[in-house]
C-alpha cells in the first residue's frame, strides 16, 4: 500500500476486530465487511467507490487491514477464505495510533526483506516457537480430547466456524435458552437459484444422543427450517439415527464425535497436516539377500 493510504485502511483494522467478535470470532469476507461498514455508517456513495484499477475502494481497503492483522497474529489465515480471530485477536483492541503502529511496522519488515532476500529471520522473529519443535515426549490430546474439552459456549462457536468452513452463510449462534435446544441458524446454498435454511444443535457428550433429543429438536425446528443438525462429540443411539431418518418427518443431519473429526480435518481446521512414510518392502524385495543370492 502506498503511504498515502496508509492512514484509510487503517482505520478498519479495530472494525474487523469488532464485527469478527459479534460475529461468534470467525465469518465469510464480504458478510464481515458488510458489518464493518454498518458499524461504521458508511454511507452507501462511499461502498460504491473504486479505485483505479475498477475495484472497489473500501472493500480492498478492509482485506488490507485484514492481511495486516493477519501478519500480527490477530487473525488467522484461513485457505478456505474465512476470517477468524485468533486467541490474541479475541483479546486485542486497537486504536488509530496503534493500528498505524502495525501498518508501519509491517511495511518496514517487508521493505528489508526486498532488500535482502536471504534474510528470513525477520519474520521469523516475529513467530511463536514452532509447536512442532517440542519434545515428542510431550502429550498432546487428540481432536475429540480437546473439542469435549471446550466450553459449552466455546463449543458452539468452534461449530459455527466448522459450518462456515464447510460452505455455510450467515452462521448465527443463537444462544437462547429454552429454544427447544436450538444453538444457532445459517444458510447452505446450493447454487445461485437454490439455497434453504438450517437450524443446527451442538452437544458436547462423551456419551450418546438418544432418540428423544433428536425427537424434540425436530419439533423445534418443524416450521422454522427445511434442514437440521446435530453435531456431538459423542455419538447417537441405534434409535436416535432411526428417528432422524424416519419417513415423513424433516430429515435431521447427525453428525458424531468420528465423523466431526473428519469435517475438521477435510478443511484443516484446527489441525496441522503431517506427512508420514512407510517402508514399501514390495520395493525393497528383490534386494534382499535371499534374492540376491539366487
Amino acid at each position: 500500500m502506498k503511504k498515502n493510504n496508509q492512514a484509510e485502511f487503517t482505520q478498519w483494522m479495530n472494525p474487523i476486530l469488532e464485527a469478527l467478535r459479534s460475529l461468534g470470532g470467525s465469518g465469510r469476507p464480504r458478510e464481515v465487511t458488510l458489518l464493518v461498514a454498518k458499524n461504521c455508517n458508511i454511507e452507501e456513495k462511499v461502498l460504491d467507490e473504486k479505485t483505479k484499477t475498477g475495484i472497489p475502494k473500501f472493500y480492498n481497503q478492509v482485506a488490507w487491514a485484514r492481511q495486516y492483522l493477519v501478519w500480527e497474529g490477530l487473525l488467522d489465515s484461513s485457505k478456505y477464505g474465512i476470517w477468524a480471530l485468533t486467541e490474541n485477536g479475541y483479546k486485542t483492541s486497537l486504536s488509530l495510533v496503534d493500528s498505524q503502529s502495525i501498518s508501519s511496522k509491517w511495511a518496514n519488515i517487508h521493505l528489508k526483506i526486498q532488500k535482502d532476500k536471504t534474510k528470513k529471520e525477520i519474520i521469523e522473529e516475529e513467530k511463536e516457537i514452532d509447536p512442532d519443535l517440542l519434545e515428542e515426549s510431550d502429550y498432546k490430546p487428540n481432536l475429540l480430547e480437546v473439542l469435549q474439552s471446550l466450553s459449552p459456549e466455546g463449543f458452539e462457536r468452534v461449530c459455527q466456524r466448522l459450518l462456515r468452513e464447510h460452505g455455510f452463510e450467515r452462521v448465527e449462534v443463537t444462544g437462547k435458552s429454552h429454544d427447544g435446544g436450538i444453538d444457532g441458524v445459517g444458510i447452505l446454498e446450493l447454487n445461485p437459484f437454490v439455497s434453504f435454511k438450517v437450524l443446527f444443535q451442538c452437544k458436547r457428550y462423551k456419551g450418546s444422543v438418544s432418540r428423544a433429543q433428536v425427537g424434540d429438536f425436530r419439533n423445534a425446528m418443524i416450521g422454522r427450517a427445511e434442514k437440521g443438525i446435530i453435531l456431538t462429540t459423542g455419538f447417537f443411539t441405534r434409535e436416535a439415527e432411526k428417528e432422524a431418518n424416519r419417513d415423513g418427518a424433516p430429515q435431521i443431519e447427525l453428525i458424531d464425535g468420528k465423523k466431526l473429526i473428519e469435517m475438521f480435518k477435510k478443511v484443516e481446521l484446527g489441525v496441522t497436516p503431517k506427512t508420514i512414510y512407510e517402508v514399501d518392502l514390495h520395493f525393497f524385495k528383490p534386494f534382499m539377500p535371499e534374492v540376491m543370492e539366487m
